[in-house]
């Protein structure tokens, strides 16, 4: 059960795709001066060392990060997201690379409302002193929080059975990660099932959700069995930075974000730097994105034509 550590793959491709998404929808939700929660339901540690014994196993940062760290002419939600790494590594050498929380924690502002949960013993903990180091970073700096209430808050728990706590949040906006290591084919089922009670408590809340895409059913079903919950739109993006290797050889070769209520904004940044990636982080020709969205209510493409329901897909592959 807690056999999965993140660090092992901390700064890949996958993460690469997770992250730079994620923080758009941040600086969407920025966009408003009402408060949100970000609500992560599987955070890992917060921070990982790239130069430690886990990262540095298999070095999966090389099929991600490490593609872009000394790269000058990318797209700007690319730039973003690399920017905040570089931050993070203030003597130019890439050996830190953020969680989710700790991007989160980045780009959401003091009056917005971080509620991690980590199941793993050992992750929990890291998580929990890396946000105490933070908060006590900012302390020896004189930054004292100016709203009420906790800010962030680490929990040792299940996430998918926590989720339903926080929903509806009291100012009626927020994101939702859901990123389980889907070691246990159950996680796919739990991830659903979890939307589906989220959606009924929470309909117009922007869920966030990460996964691989591997040989087995559950995994190459899962992104169309997500089209079925009753958001009222929902879009799905997945890359793909290598041919597949039978029976799964040679390391994760797609991973995909499914997003439901997507900010307006979101399709169109992504027909943009969706073959800028391609191309940077392509390994050979099998490299390639998908891009779908659609409605709950036509099950189709968003179109100003009326015709039958289909999936329409853009497809670039590297040169």
């Amino acid at each position: 059960m807690f056999s999965y550590r993140h660090a092992f793959h901390a700064g890949n491709h996958a993460d690469v795709l997770k992250h730079f998404i994620t923080i758009q929808l941040l600086q969407y939700l920025n966009q408003k001066d009402v408060a949100y929660s970000y609500i992560d339901t599987h955070s890992g540690a917060g921070v990982y060392e790239l130069d430690g014994a886990f990262a540095s196993k298999n070095a999966e940062y090389d099929t991600g990060i490490g593609r872009l760290w000394e790269l000058t002419d990318m797209p700007a939600p690319v730039k973003e997201y690399v920017d905040l790494i570089r931050a993070m590594n203030p003597s130019g050498k890439m050996r830190y690379y953020p969680g989710s929380p700790y991007i989160a924690d980045q780009v959401a502002r003091e009056q917005d409302r971080l509620r991690l949960f980590e199941m793993h013993p050992a992750d929990a903990k890291l998580l929990a002193d890396n946000f105490r180091k933070l908060e006590e970073h900012a302390a020896a700096q004189g930054i004292r929080p100016t709203v009420r209430g906790k800010r962030v808050l680490v929990n040792r728990s299940d996430g998918f059975a926590s989720l339903k706590a926080l929903l509806p949040p009291p100012s009626r906006r927020a994101l939702v990660l859901i990123d389980p290591p889907y070691e246990d084919k159950q996680d796919y089922k739990k991830t659903k099932d979890a939307l589906a009670e989220a959606l009924g408590r929470f309909p117009t809340g922007t869920y966030a959700v990460w996964y691989p895409l591997l040989q087995r059913m559950e995994s190459r079903q899962f992104a169309d069995k997500l089209k079925q919950l009753p958001a009222a739109q929902w879009l799905n993006v997945v890359l793909t930075i290598k041919k597949p290797m039978p029976d799964g050889v040679g390391g994760l070769h797609s991973s995909g974000m499914f997003i439901l209520n997507p900010p307006y904004t979101l399709e169109p940044m992504l027909k943009e730097v969706m073959p800028w990636l391609v191309k940077a982080l392509g390994v050979d020709a099998g490299a390639r994105f998908t891009l779908e969205s659609g409605t709950q209510t036509t099950g189709m493409r968003n179109s100003a034509e009326r015709r039958p329901p289909v999936r329409q897909k853009n497809i670039v592959k590297s040169t």
